[in-house]
């Protein structure tokens, strides 16, 4: 049997799909909590502008004379809690946005939003909300960590997508047993059933997890993707020599401009090439904002898939590989033991 056929029909026994088998283990143990932290942070954020934006609408007041001063504002929200002990009084960035206020009876704090033109209370303040919004973008964009994170982010990127290329080669069952491998199944084992889990779970999610990874990666190195594209369509436009306008076209579009038209001669916006599409669609494919909000929320949802596959995962590893070696190190006598080299099973997915 050559090597194609042995990888349609029998894919296991090929040393080459071992040897991933082992790359996809431990890399999913390693950085699985990573993946999982920075994919469950970006679903967070998925929503973000539109949450700020929307947050944004609540604080804006209309200006409507000269602003009150601290002391107003103070004595406006004890009027208005009377129980309360007022605190930090904050303005806000703009004339038109509300002032914040702080109010504490006994454990209970709370911040409000003050008109500060008539010192009208008008609600709870969104700063809380703003603030783990701005936690969850750091978590997803750098790890918290600043420059560095960002360059973790960069190598994380593409560890991923080592992940996801493993993971389709381990995931290929045959072609005689490929289809039920796309699908959960009922009437089996919790066992079976974990490894269904983890088997769906990853073949459906595969596309966009790969894509998820390599995107997060050309943000932070940009330089390997540009070079590739290059080599099969130009980013960067033509350089082209400029002509100057003729006389009679520089006396024309002055004439149109004194009039208040459109200058026909404007120089039009420049058509985008063909590889600087490619780079932009990264970004709208990262962040799925090219399909409105059904894709946003598909994206969030999405978002927890590899939460799945980790927690399937582990637990897969537990079950064939440390329960049994804790069994092992119980029961046997010790020589056997020294003696004993300790392997991870290749069927651990089979």
């Amino acid at each position: 049997m050559t090597l194609g056929q042995l990888w349609l029909r029998q894919p296991q026994k090929l040393w080459l799909r071992r040897a991933l088998f082992q790359v996809h283990l431990w890399s999913g143990i390693a950085l699985g909590i990573y993946v999982v932290v920075v994919c469950v942070s970006g679903s967070a954020v998925v929503f973000r502008t539109d949450i700020e934006n929307v947050l944004s609408a609540k604080t804006q007041v209309e200006a409507t004379g000269t602003p009150l001063t601290r002391e107003q504002l103070r004595q406006a929200a004890q009027r208005r809690y009377p129980d309360y002990v007022i605190g930090t009084i904050t303005r806000g960035r703009f004339a038109t946005e509300a002032a914040e206020v702080q109010i504490t009876r006994g454990w209970r704090e709370q911040r409000r939003l003050v008109n500060p033109f008539t010192g009208q209370d008008m609600g709870p303040s969104p700063s809380t909300l703003f603030r783990w919004m701005r936690v969850a973008g750091d978590l997803h964009g750098n790890l918290m960590l600043g420059p560095r994170g960002l360059t973790a982010n960069g190598v994380g990127g593409f560890l991923t997508a080592v992940i996801c290329l493993t993971g389709i080669v381990v995931w290929w069952p045959g072609i005689a047993n490929w289809r039920r491998s796309l699908w959960i199944r009922g009437n089996v084992g919790w066992k079976r059933l974990n490894w269904d889990l983890h088997s769906a779970f990853g073949i459906w999610t595969f596309a966009i997890l790969l894509m998820w990874g390599l995107t997060g990666a050309y943000f932070i190195f940009p330089d390997p993707f540009r070079a590739v594209i290059n080599n099969f369509t130009p980013i960067n436009p033509p350089r082209t020599q400029q002509v100057a306008p003729s006389p009679q076209a520089s006396a024309a579009s002055a004439i149109a401009g004194s009039n208040g038209t459109p200058s026909p001669f404007r120089r039009p916006r420049r058509p985008r090439t063909k590889g600087e599409k490619i780079l932009r669609g990264f970004s709208s494919a990262h962040y799925g904002n090219f399909g409105g909000w059904p894709l946003k929320v598909l994206y969030v949802i999405l978002g927890f898939a590899p939460a799945v596959l980790f927690v399937t995962g582990v637990i897969m590893w537990w079950n064939r590989v440390l329960s049994p070696a804790a069994k092992r190190l119980l029961h046997e006598p010790a020589g056997v033991r020294d003696r004993e080299i300790e392997r991870v099973p290749e069927n651990l997915v089979t």
